[in-house]
């Protein structure tokens, strides 16, 4: 089954990727995976402390994971997996990408600021030559009705 890779973090833009996602794993047969990816400077505190902060990131990590999986589950059908990973970003995206066969493209949102996508779009987008699947980039700023229409 092809599946669908999405980076849970805490942006904006996220939750269209995540909508973009389900609705076309739903609408496909697909699947969805979602990658959250703790960053190791998190961590740089005594043992003891590190490990504490790191059990807490990852329940955050959960509880926000659960919010978006029952909407998935319960509007489009589709029962999502949590990966959990820690690391920088483009190369946790680039290994779990490497690992996962079955993820067939990678979805992320774009900030709708002057800024800019946002910095993991552009480190991606640079990316995109060498990684063996498609990207697909969703506005943040675009509409659930658009989202719809175009799934």
């Amino acid at each position: 089954m092809r599946k669908f890779l999405v980076v849970l973090d805490n942006s904006r833009e996220c939750l269209n990727a995540m909508r973009f996602a389900a609705m076309r794993a739903a609408h496909t047969g697909g699947g969805v995976s979602i990658l959250a990816i703790i960053p190791p400077e998190e961590f740089n505190h005594w043992i003891g402390v590190g490990d504490i902060m790191r059990q807490e990131a990852r329940e955050r990590i959960e509880a926000h994971f659960e919010v978006f999986a029952k909407w998935m589950r319960d509007r489009q059908g589709v029962e999502p997996d949590l990966i959990l990973r820690e690391g920088e970003a483009v190369s946790e995206i680039l290994a779990q990408i490497a690992e996962d066969p079955d993820i067939g493209v990678l979805v992320l949102g774009a900030g709708d600021d002057k800024k800019g996508p946002g910095p993991l779009v552009s480190q991606m987008t640079r990316a995109s030559g060498a990684l063996p699947i498609p990207i697909t980039i969703v506005p943040g700023d675009i509409s659930k009705e658009k989202l719809e229409a175009i799934t």
